[in-house]
């Protein structure tokens, strides 16, 4: 069963739980092309160049067809003259030879050359033992032809310019805030899990800390629980606790947006849970215009506290302001529908279990949507949802208020049953790394008890037609010894 490998082009609206999904809201994203034209736009010095050469290749990101075309190696009737261009970048022997070849050779410059040129650049000025000179006007000329270029680029070598920039035009502290908030709202948008361009922008909050407000920490944590990912900055942790700590009660809604970020990446501070879960918190954002928000992302916050903090012994979320985390599908999900996989993995449960056997996008408390549940008898047997209650309690039997639901367990014979479908918009680009809502929500599924049954794309995108869906359905079903009686019956 083939499904298609792209994404919808259309940008979904801002939704509530969307927001809530993505840690601190997924705020307004600028054009890749616009960010190029900012961080292109800063001064830069030589000696900071020298750097590039130890970086390793940029691996390809693909995120859309090629304005360019996807013309073949050696095709058509320019290919010799443009690889005759790559070649003479790559054999360039000073920076002023590589600038004269871009900007004498305008007919045959293609936006792939821009990344090499940058490279070639970074490996001129890293040579020993004695790099060549080069004037900070060819650096802005160097610059100024990417700015001037950029709109053409393909969103590849967009991206490729745009990770060579960051590490190019500046040190991560001396470029502004708005840069790097810039720099970390595109690494959300796109799940861009960069490992040297999330680093970056952790050292400039860590370096940045007095000058920054908490309202500009909110989009620069976004992406780090967005895309599942702890610095390696080993500062990161505490200057986010100064500055939640010193701004919690200035701007409430940006500080349980940079708890929500931190809540993915299990890092919750409890000096800090003890003062938006005070009286005085709640009572104050319950009068804002952002009070529902606001009691979801608490919620969430209790659940995590309820689940996952054993040594937590504060103030809690009291249950009368607690609303549901979830209440429906996720933005990106319905936004994504028809390349979902979730029709036809119904349609196959239908026909190889029957229609009464299982519930979907059921909403189990907390507040977690379930892409398929099923109630199984302690024999393995699948049972009529009809005939069982298909929600376990919530806080788990085993889990006194206080206490960590490390190994929850139920007096209730049946199990319940979970298949969770990971389509490739639940992972980084790189396919391989849940985004930090998707491994939450199935963190906090497992620890309440519902046993999981992951589904992945690589293994539905790899079955062709309903009959083989049935099939590896059966087999994943059975090897968690569950039984059923006839299809359909």
């Amino acid at each position: 069963m083939r499904r298609p490998r792209g994404e919808p082009g259309s940008r979904a609206p801002r939704p509530t739980e969307g927001a809530t999904c993505a840690g601190p809201g997924e705020s307004w994203s600028p054009s890749p092309n616009s960010m190029l034209r900012v961080l292109l736009s800063a001064q830069a010095s030589a000696a900071r160049l020298s750097g590039l050469l130890l970086l390793p290749p940029v691996q390809p990101c693909y995120l859309g067809p090629s304005k360019w075309g996807d013309r073949p190696a050696g095709g058509g009737p320019h290919a010799g003259p443009v690889q005759g261009l790559q070649r003479l970048l790559e054999q360039a022997r000073s920076p002023g030879e590589l600038l004269r070849w871009l900007g004498q050779n305008p007919t045959k410059v293609r936006a792939h050359h821009y990344p090499v040129a940058l490279r070639r650049l970074g490996q001129l000025l890293g040579s020993r033992p004695r790099p060549p000179p080069v004037e900070q006007a060819t650096l802005q000329d160097l610059s100024q032809l990417i700015i001037r270029n950029c709109p053409s680029f393909d969103i590849h070598t967009i991206h490729v310019c745009l990770h060579l920039a960051v590490l190019l035009e500046a040190g991560p502290e001396e470029l502004t805030p708005h840069v790097m908030v810039l720099l970390a709202q595109h690494l959300a948008r796109h799940r861009l899990r960069e490992p040297q361009l999330l680093e970056a922008i952790a050292h400039f909050l860590v370096v940045q800390e007095a000058q920054l407000s908490s309202k500009v920490v909110q989009k620069l944590v976004l992406p780090f629980g967005r895309l599942n990912y702890l610095p390696l900055e080993q500062q990161f942790m505490p200057c986010l606790e100064r500055i939640l700590a010193r701004e919690a009660g200035v701007a409430p809604l940006a500080t349980v947006n940079i708890l929500m970020s931190l809540c993915q990446l299990r890092c919750l501070p409890f000096r800090v849970l003890h003062f938006v879960f005070s009286p005085s918190f709640i009572n104050h954002v319950s009068g804002t215009p952002h009070a529902l928000i606001v009691r979801r992302y608490l919620s969430l916050l209790d659940t995590a506290v309820e689940l996952e903090l054993p040594g937590y012994q504060g103030p809690r979320l009291p249950r009368r302001q607690q609303v549901p985390i979830f209440p429906q599908p996720l933005i990106t999900d319905r936004a994504r529908s028809k390349y979902s996989h979730k029709d036809i993995v119904a349609e196959g449960l239908r026909q190889l279990l029957g229609e009464e056997k299982y519930r979907q996008d059921l909403t189990v408390p907390p507040g977690y949507c379930t892409d398929f549940l099923l109630c199984v008898s302690s024999s393995g047997a699948v049972l009529p949802v009809r005939t069982q209650d298909p929600f376990l309690p919530y806080p788990p039997r085993s889990c006194p208020r206080g206490q960590a639901a490390s190994q929850p367990t139920t007096h209730d014979p049946a199990q319940r049953v979970v298949l969770m479908l990971r389509e490739r918009w639940h992972f980084c680009r790189d396919g391989r790394v849940l985004l930090g809502s998707r491994a939450l929500r199935e963190r906090h599924l497992g620890l309440m008890g519902y046993q999981l049954l992951p589904l992945p794309f690589e293994e539905l995108e790899s079955q062709r037609g309903l009959p083989q869906l049935k099939s590896y359905l059966r087999q994943k079903l059975q090897a968690l010894g569950l039984r059923w009686g006839p299809e359909g019956g």
